[in-house]
């Protein structure tokens, strides 16, 4: 054999070795990889990663962990009702929408101290840092509205009104943001340059719809609605383009960019509902993974691809339709990976 036979096989072998890991990395299924216990008490809602920290809504505060260990490395205190976070890196500021205080708590990203409290519309839901404005918006439940926040000065500096209940909102990042309307079943179209309503898009036949991602390279919105479909929407026309059936109880929907990979939550049954966008009008179901019941919100890790959920256990027994309470201490996040 001659050396240059040699070395081409050589190098065929570990081509095909490395192709060979890389396909079958893809194709291995998520699953549990850790538990992060935080003992403190209360309901959840949002949870948000951010520099290594994962940020996590828990009735009266923010709890932080570091996002690899789950070791607690601080607070956000006084956050009654608090659903969501957000963060400004380039003027390292934090921001916690607070349902029960009507307010948005800012806060240093450094030394988690709190610099100050902004009044905004009635129950603030979902926030978000708009990067095409570099604004502030929440999604305002009670009042139909969204609040628009100057974060260099801290204040509400416009109010769009919208004609139904905004569960939570993303954005282009070239002018445009689409909120999901749970109580009309259809996406609004904010034109951020204006602070105005553009357009309304009906996403029937998905019912109350909460959990929304974006791909911006394909411009297709992911809408998890509460009848078990995640609705495809072409976000430059507002066009249904696929009906994927999820779980039962989505309540989050998040877009791994890398993997072109949709998950939904579904808190009700369990599971997390894992989508493959193969082109931008072609997506299949490739796996649905156990979680665990209430584990509805849902956030990712574009670094590490690690996909967080929180949940907690729940006191056993016939509750007459109302939510289960929770059994104290056991309030905890799911990690998932492959």
């Amino acid at each position: 054999m001659t050396k240059e036979l040699a070395l081409s096989l050589s190098t065929g072998l570990i081509l095909s070795s490395a192709l060979f890991t890389n396909v079958f990395a893809q194709d291995k299924p998520y699953h549990l990889v850790k538990t992060f216990h935080i003992a403190s008490a209360g309901g959840w809602d949002y949870l948000a990663v951010n520099n290594n920290k994962l940020y996590v809504s828990h009735g009266t505060q923010v709890n932080i962990l570091d996002k690899t260990t789950g070791d607690s490395v601080g607070v956000i205190p006084n956050t009654t009702g608090v659903h969501g976070i957000a963060f400004d890196n380039a003027l390292n500021k934090g921001y916690t929408s607070n349902g029960k205080l009507n307010s948005v708590t800012v806060f240093d990203l450094t030394t988690n101290n709190v610099q100050a409290q902004i009044l905004v519309g009635e129950n603030p839901d979902a926030i978000m840092l708009e990067p095409f404005s570099k604004k502030v918006i929440t999604c305002n439940g009670r009042s139909k509205d969204l609040s628009v926040i100057d974060p260099q000065s801290n204040k509400v500096v416009a109010t769009i009104a919208l004609d139904g209940k905004p569960e939570t909102a993303v954005s282009d990042g070239e002018g445009k943001v689409f909120v999901n309307i749970e109580d009309k079943s259809e996406i609004a179209v904010i034109n951020i340059k204006t602070m105005s309503v553009e357009a309304k898009w009906s996403i029937a036949p998905g019912e109350a719809p909460t959990g929304l991602a974006f791909d911006k390279t394909s411009k297709r919105l992911f809408a998890g609605c509460d009848n078990k479909l995640l609705i495809v929407t072409d976000a430059t026309n507002g066009k249904t383009i696929a009906k994927v059936p999820i779980g039962e109880g989505c309540d989050g929907v998040a877009f791994d960019n890398e993997s072109k990979t949709i998950f939904a939550s579904n808190g009700e049954d369990g599971t997390m509902t894992v989508i493959k966008e193969k082109s931008a009008n072609s997506f299949e179901v490739i796996n649905t993974v156990a979680t665990k019941k209430g584990a509805r919100t849902i956030a990712i890790d574009e670094v590490s691809h690690a996909i967080y959920l929180p949940t907690a256990d729940f006191v056993a027994g016939p509750h007459e339709g109302k939510r289960p309470p929770i059994v104290p201490g056991s309030f905890e996040v799911l990690v998932y990976n492959k």
